[in-house]
Protein backbone atom coordinates (compact mmCIF):
# COMPACT_ATOMS: atom_id res chain seq x y z
CA UNK A 1 0.00 0.00 0.00
CA UNK A 2 1.49 3.20 -0.77
CA UNK A 3 2.30 6.29 1.95
CA UNK A 4 -0.33 8.89 1.59
CA UNK A 5 1.10 11.52 0.79
CA UNK A 6 1.17 15.11 2.38
CA UNK A 7 -1.37 17.29 1.22
CA UNK A 8 0.15 20.09 -1.32
CA UNK A 9 0.25 23.58 0.29
CA UNK A 10 0.19 25.17 -2.72
CA UNK A 11 -0.36 25.49 -6.61
CA UNK A 12 2.58 23.51 -8.83
CA UNK A 13 5.68 25.43 -9.30
CA UNK A 14 5.27 28.17 -11.81
CA UNK A 15 7.89 28.14 -14.86
CA UNK A 16 8.81 32.10 -14.41
CA UNK A 17 11.77 33.57 -16.62
CA UNK A 18 14.82 34.82 -15.59
CA UNK A 19 17.58 36.32 -16.99
CA UNK A 20 19.85 33.77 -17.35
CA UNK A 21 20.24 30.08 -18.07
CA UNK A 22 17.82 28.02 -15.59
CA UNK A 23 19.28 24.59 -13.73
CA UNK A 24 19.90 22.39 -11.20
CA UNK A 25 23.24 20.91 -9.67
CA UNK A 26 22.59 17.73 -8.06
CA UNK A 27 25.51 17.27 -5.47
CA UNK A 28 26.33 13.74 -5.33
CA UNK A 29 27.09 12.15 -2.80
CA UNK A 30 23.54 12.37 -1.18
CA UNK A 31 20.64 10.71 0.36
CA UNK A 32 21.12 6.89 2.24
CA UNK A 33 24.46 6.16 3.86
CA UNK A 34 25.26 2.09 4.75
CA UNK A 35 24.16 2.83 8.25
CA UNK A 36 20.83 4.40 7.38
CA UNK A 37 20.16 1.41 4.73
CA UNK A 38 21.15 -1.35 7.32
CA UNK A 39 19.14 0.09 10.19
CA UNK A 40 15.71 0.22 7.54
CA UNK A 41 16.19 -3.10 6.50
CA UNK A 42 16.36 -4.50 9.98
CA UNK A 43 13.44 -2.96 10.30
CA UNK A 44 11.77 -4.68 7.18
CA UNK A 45 13.69 -7.95 7.77
CA UNK A 46 12.19 -7.90 11.32
CA UNK A 47 8.60 -7.46 10.23
CA UNK A 48 8.88 -10.36 7.41
CA UNK A 49 10.40 -12.43 9.85
CA UNK A 50 8.74 -12.24 13.54
CA UNK A 51 5.22 -10.61 11.63
CA UNK A 52 3.58 -7.36 13.37
CA UNK A 53 3.77 -5.60 15.35
CA UNK A 54 7.45 -4.52 15.43
CA UNK A 55 8.70 -2.19 18.04
CA UNK A 56 11.58 0.10 17.67
CA UNK A 57 12.74 2.25 19.92
CA UNK A 58 12.65 6.11 19.14
CA UNK A 59 12.83 6.56 15.02
CA UNK A 60 14.63 4.19 13.20
CA UNK A 61 16.78 6.87 11.18
CA UNK A 62 15.35 11.17 11.23
CA UNK A 63 13.43 10.98 8.45
CA UNK A 64 9.63 11.49 8.12
CA UNK A 65 8.50 9.72 5.21
CA UNK A 66 10.83 6.62 5.84
CA UNK A 67 8.73 6.49 9.71
CA UNK A 68 5.34 6.97 8.35
CA UNK A 69 6.33 4.24 5.36
CA UNK A 70 7.41 1.64 8.40
CA UNK A 71 4.39 2.21 10.70
CA UNK A 72 2.25 1.27 7.83
CA UNK A 73 3.97 -2.23 7.30
CA UNK A 74 3.36 -2.59 11.08
CA UNK A 75 6.46 -0.82 12.70
CA UNK A 76 5.15 0.54 16.33
CA UNK A 77 7.53 3.40 17.24
CA UNK A 78 7.91 4.29 21.15
CA UNK A 79 9.67 6.69 23.54
CA UNK A 80 11.50 4.17 25.79
CA UNK A 81 11.80 0.16 26.03
CA UNK A 82 9.44 0.24 29.02
CA UNK A 83 6.30 0.93 26.21
CA UNK A 84 7.07 -2.33 24.48
CA UNK A 85 5.18 -5.27 25.96
CA UNK A 86 7.17 -8.07 27.62
CA UNK A 87 8.53 -10.85 25.30
CA UNK A 88 8.14 -8.45 21.83
CA UNK A 89 10.73 -7.93 19.29
CA UNK A 90 12.11 -4.21 20.02
CA UNK A 91 14.93 -2.85 17.35
CA UNK A 92 17.31 -0.01 18.45
CA UNK A 93 17.57 2.97 16.04
CA UNK A 94 20.71 3.45 13.97
CA UNK A 95 21.59 6.12 16.03
CA UNK A 96 22.42 3.62 19.15
CA UNK A 97 21.57 3.60 22.96
CA UNK A 98 23.13 3.40 26.37
CA UNK A 99 23.80 0.08 28.39
CA UNK A 100 21.43 1.28 30.13
CA UNK A 101 18.40 0.73 27.63
CA UNK A 102 19.78 -2.49 26.96
CA UNK A 103 19.71 -3.46 30.29
CA UNK A 104 16.27 -2.05 30.17
CA UNK A 105 14.70 -4.64 27.74
CA UNK A 106 16.83 -7.49 28.87
CA UNK A 107 14.76 -6.62 32.18
CA UNK A 108 11.17 -7.07 30.46
CA UNK A 109 12.25 -9.81 28.46
CA UNK A 110 12.57 -8.05 24.93
CA UNK A 111 13.85 -9.68 21.64
CA UNK A 112 15.80 -6.68 21.29
CA UNK A 113 17.38 -6.24 17.56
CA UNK A 114 20.64 -3.72 18.01
CA UNK A 115 20.38 -1.77 14.45
CA UNK A 116 23.06 1.09 15.51
CA UNK A 117 25.30 2.35 12.88
CA UNK A 118 28.46 0.30 13.26
CA UNK A 119 30.22 3.85 12.87
CA UNK A 120 28.31 4.79 16.33
CA UNK A 121 28.91 1.50 17.67
CA UNK A 122 33.38 2.22 17.07
CA UNK A 123 32.72 5.48 19.16
CA UNK A 124 31.33 3.76 21.88
CA UNK A 125 33.76 1.73 21.82
CA UNK A 126 36.04 4.46 22.14
CA UNK A 127 34.54 5.87 25.29
CA UNK A 128 34.38 2.74 26.72
CA UNK A 129 38.54 2.40 25.82
CA UNK A 130 39.09 6.27 27.39
CA UNK A 131 36.94 5.29 30.16
CA UNK A 132 38.74 2.60 31.27
CA UNK A 133 41.99 4.27 30.84
CA UNK A 134 40.50 6.93 33.25
CA UNK A 135 40.99 9.96 30.64
CA UNK A 136 37.91 12.62 30.82
CA UNK A 137 36.05 12.71 27.83
CA UNK A 138 34.86 15.50 25.74
CA UNK A 139 32.03 14.71 23.44
CA UNK A 140 31.37 17.04 21.08
CA UNK A 141 27.72 17.01 19.78
CA UNK A 142 24.22 18.45 20.38
CA UNK A 143 22.52 18.11 23.84
CA UNK A 144 19.64 15.48 23.90
CA UNK A 145 20.27 14.24 20.59
CA UNK A 146 20.11 9.92 20.86
CA UNK A 147 23.52 9.50 19.75
CA UNK A 148 24.94 11.82 22.37
CA UNK A 149 22.85 10.12 25.03
CA UNK A 150 23.78 6.34 23.93
CA UNK A 151 27.56 7.59 23.41
CA UNK A 152 27.57 9.38 26.96
CA UNK A 153 25.71 6.20 28.62
CA UNK A 154 28.85 4.41 27.94
CA UNK A 155 30.77 6.24 30.62
CA UNK A 156 28.52 8.73 32.34
CA UNK A 157 31.06 9.38 34.82
CA UNK A 158 33.81 10.23 32.67
CA UNK A 159 31.60 12.24 29.61
CA UNK A 160 31.69 16.02 29.23
CA UNK A 161 29.63 17.39 26.53
CA UNK A 162 30.69 20.38 24.41
CA UNK A 163 27.63 21.28 22.27
CA UNK A 164 29.45 24.43 20.37
CA UNK A 165 33.02 26.07 19.70
CA UNK A 166 31.63 29.07 22.10
CA UNK A 167 31.37 26.18 24.62
CA UNK A 168 34.79 24.59 24.22
CA UNK A 169 35.89 28.44 26.15
CA UNK A 170 34.56 27.78 29.33
CA UNK A 171 34.39 24.12 29.80
CA UNK A 172 36.03 23.04 32.71
CA UNK A 173 38.02 19.63 33.63
CA UNK A 174 39.92 18.65 36.30
CA UNK A 175 42.60 16.70 35.03
CA UNK A 176 44.10 18.47 31.54
CA UNK A 177 46.50 15.74 31.23
CA UNK A 178 44.36 13.23 30.71
CA UNK A 179 41.77 14.28 28.25
CA UNK A 180 40.69 13.30 24.52
CA UNK A 181 37.67 14.38 22.32
CA UNK A 182 35.16 12.52 20.59
CA UNK A 183 32.31 13.34 18.82
CA UNK A 184 28.79 12.88 17.28
CA UNK A 185 29.00 11.01 13.91
CA UNK A 186 26.90 13.89 12.08
CA UNK A 187 28.29 16.95 12.89
CA UNK A 188 29.56 19.99 10.33
CA UNK A 189 33.30 18.74 10.14
CA UNK A 190 33.92 22.37 9.71
CA UNK A 191 32.37 23.35 13.39
CA UNK A 192 33.89 20.37 15.07
CA UNK A 193 37.42 21.43 13.94
CA UNK A 194 36.65 24.42 15.16
CA UNK A 195 35.98 23.20 18.50
CA UNK A 196 38.85 20.71 18.50
CA UNK A 197 41.08 24.34 17.56
CA UNK A 198 39.54 25.85 20.59
CA UNK A 199 40.08 23.14 23.27
CA UNK A 200 43.05 22.99 22.18
CA UNK A 201 43.95 26.19 22.52
CA UNK A 202 43.28 25.98 26.36
CA UNK A 203 44.15 22.19 26.73
CA UNK A 204 47.23 21.19 24.16
CA UNK A 205 47.42 17.87 25.80
CA UNK A 206 44.01 17.10 24.20
CA UNK A 207 43.99 13.94 22.65
CA UNK A 208 42.42 13.28 19.20
CA UNK A 209 40.17 9.77 18.59
CA UNK A 210 41.69 6.53 16.64
CA UNK A 211 39.95 7.82 14.07
CA UNK A 212 37.64 10.36 12.70
CA UNK A 213 34.24 10.11 14.38
CA UNK A 214 32.39 12.03 11.95
CA UNK A 215 31.16 9.61 9.68
CA UNK A 216 32.13 9.11 6.06
CA UNK A 217 28.60 9.81 4.68
CA UNK A 218 28.23 13.00 6.43
CA UNK A 219 31.65 14.40 5.36
CA UNK A 220 31.19 13.48 1.86
CA UNK A 221 27.67 15.14 1.81
CA UNK A 222 29.13 18.46 2.66
CA UNK A 223 32.02 18.35 0.73
CA UNK A 224 29.70 17.72 -2.37
CA UNK A 225 27.06 20.68 -1.42
CA UNK A 226 30.48 22.98 -0.66
CA UNK A 227 31.20 22.45 -4.28
CA UNK A 228 27.63 22.88 -5.37
CA UNK A 229 26.55 26.04 -3.11
CA UNK A 230 29.48 28.12 -4.72
CA UNK A 231 27.73 28.19 -8.34
CA UNK A 232 23.86 28.50 -6.30
CA UNK A 233 21.74 30.65 -6.03
CA UNK A 234 19.33 28.76 -4.36
CA UNK A 235 20.07 25.38 -2.40
CA UNK A 236 17.43 22.63 -1.38
CA UNK A 237 18.20 20.24 0.75
CA UNK A 238 15.62 17.39 1.30
CA UNK A 239 15.67 15.80 4.89
CA UNK A 240 13.47 16.05 8.68
CA UNK A 241 14.12 19.01 10.99
CA UNK A 242 15.35 16.63 13.14
CA UNK A 243 17.73 15.09 11.30
CA UNK A 244 20.96 16.73 12.47
CA UNK A 245 22.94 15.73 8.98
CA UNK A 246 20.53 17.40 7.19
CA UNK A 247 20.09 20.81 8.81
CA UNK A 248 24.10 20.83 8.75
CA UNK A 249 23.61 20.56 4.75
CA UNK A 250 21.64 23.77 4.62
CA UNK A 251 24.23 25.53 7.39
CA UNK A 252 27.11 24.44 5.15
CA UNK A 253 25.47 25.46 1.96
CA UNK A 254 25.28 29.39 3.52
CA UNK A 255 28.15 29.08 4.59
CA UNK A 256 29.87 28.42 1.23
CA UNK A 257 28.29 30.88 -0.82
CA UNK A 258 24.59 29.86 -1.61
CA UNK A 259 22.64 32.86 -1.89
CA UNK A 260 19.45 31.01 0.09
CA UNK A 261 19.35 27.70 1.76
CA UNK A 262 16.33 25.64 2.65
CA UNK A 263 15.53 22.62 4.09
CA UNK A 264 12.05 20.26 2.90
CA UNK A 265 10.67 17.25 3.99
CA UNK A 266 8.55 17.46 0.74
CA UNK A 267 8.61 18.91 -2.85
CA UNK A 268 5.51 20.63 -2.46
CA UNK A 269 7.13 22.67 0.89
CA UNK A 270 9.17 24.39 -2.24
CA UNK A 271 7.62 28.05 -2.53
CA UNK A 272 7.56 29.71 -5.29
CA UNK A 273 9.16 33.21 -4.02
CA UNK A 274 12.39 30.86 -3.08
CA UNK A 275 12.16 30.75 -7.38
CA UNK A 276 12.36 34.21 -7.82
CA UNK A 277 14.93 35.53 -10.06
CA UNK A 278 17.09 32.50 -9.67
CA UNK A 279 18.94 30.83 -12.16
CA UNK A 280 21.07 27.76 -10.24
CA UNK A 281 19.51 25.49 -7.52
CA UNK A 282 21.76 23.28 -6.09
CA UNK A 283 20.13 19.71 -4.64
CA UNK A 284 20.77 17.62 -2.05
CA UNK A 285 19.60 15.20 1.24
CA UNK A 286 20.92 13.91 3.90
CA UNK A 287 21.97 10.50 4.76
CA UNK A 288 18.57 9.11 5.61
CA UNK A 289 16.71 10.20 2.71
CA UNK A 290 15.38 7.81 0.06
CA UNK A 291 15.98 9.09 -3.13
CA UNK A 292 12.14 8.86 -4.17
CA UNK A 293 11.99 12.05 -2.24
CA UNK A 294 14.86 13.72 -4.78
CA UNK A 295 12.96 12.93 -7.63
CA UNK A 296 9.84 14.49 -7.10
CA UNK A 297 11.60 17.47 -5.80
CA UNK A 298 13.75 17.24 -9.37
CA UNK A 299 10.18 16.79 -11.04
CA UNK A 300 9.06 19.62 -9.35
CA UNK A 301 11.25 21.97 -10.52
CA UNK A 302 11.26 20.47 -13.98
CA UNK A 303 7.87 21.96 -14.44
CA UNK A 304 9.01 25.71 -13.13
CA UNK A 305 11.62 25.47 -15.86
CA UNK A 306 14.81 23.29 -14.29
CA UNK A 307 14.55 20.64 -16.71
CA UNK A 308 18.46 20.87 -16.94
CA UNK A 309 19.95 18.70 -14.16
CA UNK A 310 24.01 18.27 -13.96
CA UNK A 311 25.40 15.92 -11.32
CA UNK A 312 28.41 17.70 -9.07
CA UNK A 313 29.88 13.97 -7.84
CA UNK A 314 32.93 14.53 -5.34
CA UNK A 315 33.17 10.66 -4.25
CA UNK A 316 32.42 7.42 -4.89
CA UNK A 317 30.75 4.92 -2.09
CA UNK A 318 30.53 1.49 -1.96
CA UNK A 319 29.98 0.55 1.76
CA UNK A 320 27.68 -2.02 2.74
CA UNK A 321 27.20 -3.09 6.16
CA UNK A 322 25.86 -6.58 6.84
CA UNK A 323 22.37 -6.94 8.92
CA UNK A 324 22.05 -7.53 12.93
CA UNK A 325 22.99 -11.14 13.48
CA UNK A 326 19.10 -12.14 14.40
CA UNK A 327 18.14 -11.08 10.86
CA UNK A 328 21.17 -13.14 8.92
CA UNK A 329 20.89 -16.11 7.06
CA UNK A 330 17.24 -15.62 5.18
CA UNK A 331 16.88 -16.92 1.58
CA UNK A 332 16.42 -12.94 0.71
CA UNK A 333 18.73 -10.67 -0.69
CA UNK A 334 20.72 -8.85 1.71
CA UNK A 335 18.31 -5.83 2.14
CA UNK A 336 15.87 -5.69 -0.57
CA UNK A 337 14.52 -2.30 -1.17
CA UNK A 338 14.49 0.64 1.59
CA UNK A 339 11.61 2.63 1.90
CA UNK A 340 10.68 4.69 -1.05
CA UNK A 341 14.17 3.92 -2.63
CA UNK A 342 14.09 3.48 -6.14
CA UNK A 343 15.47 0.64 -8.20
CA UNK A 344 19.31 1.49 -9.06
Amino acid sequence: MPVPRVPGRRDRLQDIAVVGRKRVLLAAPRGYCAGVDRAVVAVEKALERYGAPVYVRKEIVHNKHVVRELEQRGAVFVDEVDMVPSGAHVVFSAHGVSPAVVAGAADRGLQAIDATCPLVTKVHREAVRFARDDYRILLIGHEGHEEVEGTAGEAPEHVTLVTSPEHADTVEVSDPSKLVWLSQTTLSVDETMETVRRLRERFPQLQDPPSDDICYATQNRQVAIKKVARDADLVIVVGSANSSNSVRLVEVALEYGATAAHRIDYADEIRQEWLDGVETIGVTSGASVPEVLVEEVLADLAHAGYGEVEEVRTAEEDLIFSLPKELRGDSGPRGGRAPGRSEA
